[in-house]
């Protein structure tokens, strides 16, 4: 069986009555148990923060990619930024 081989966290988790027996309810229908439930949600939900942090770094790299020039002299000067002129 999965994990009894290897090093293991205790966690303690609160949730309401209700929503205890549903879940041990709908795991037992699935011939699990509720802790290989939650092992297998924390998993999916630290591999997925990865994955995003990926996603995020090649977005990042796409971008920077486009980048083909960059000069200070390009700068817009204060007024045009805040595009400001003389007119009221």
């Amino acid at each position: 069986m999965e994990g009894y081989c290897e090093n293991m966290r205790n966690i303690t988790v609160s949730v309401d009555d209700d929503t205890y027996r549903m879940a041990r309810t709908r795991a037992a229908s699935q011939d699990t148990s509720l802790s290989a439930v939650v092992r297998m949600f924390l998993a999916d939900y630290a591999t997925a923060a990865d994955s995003e942090r990926e996603r995020l770094k090649r977005l990042e790299l796409a971008a920077r990619a486009q980048i083909t020039a960059f000069r200070a002299a390009d700068r817009l000067d204060r007024d045009a930024v805040h595009c400001r002129n003389d007119e009221p």
